[in-house]
């Protein structure tokens, strides 16, 4: 059974810092790209951040390059997003996502999402 169970989110000053978690399990970890998304209240569910299976390729959305890192460790089965400088319209709920190759094709999962306020 695939799990993505993310964690690290919370309220944080504007200009702080977060660190959120997505551990995975029920699938090869190692062969899945992973990405980070967010939703914020009102608006569609946006691309965030993508990490390749190796780890050796990743993008970031513009409104977030130079303050969002995406990282993985494989040895841990689990996808990181390191937040600096936040702001306030960074404010979303943030999921984690898998995407991953079966003999049939494609399999993607979501995780619950973990909410990031940021605020003074």
């Amino acid at each position: 059974q695939v799990q993505l169970v993310e964690s690290g989110g919370g309220l944080v000053q504007p200009g702080g810092s977060l660190r959120l978690s997505c551990a995975a399990s029920g699938f090869t970890f190692s062969i899945a790209a992973m990405a980070w998304y967010r939703q914020a209240p009102g608006k569609q569910r946006e691309a965030v951040a993508f990490i390749s299976s190796s780890g050796g390729a990743t993008s970031t959305v513009d409104s977030v390059k130079g303050r969002f890192t995406i990282s993985r460790d494989n040895a841990k089965n689990t996808v990181y997003l390191q937040m600096n400088s936040l702001k306030p319209e960074d404010t979303a709920v943030y999921y984690c996502k898998t995407t991953y190759p079966t003999p049939r094709g494609l399999n993607e999962h979501w995780g619950q999402g973990t909410q990031v306020t940021v605020s003074s």
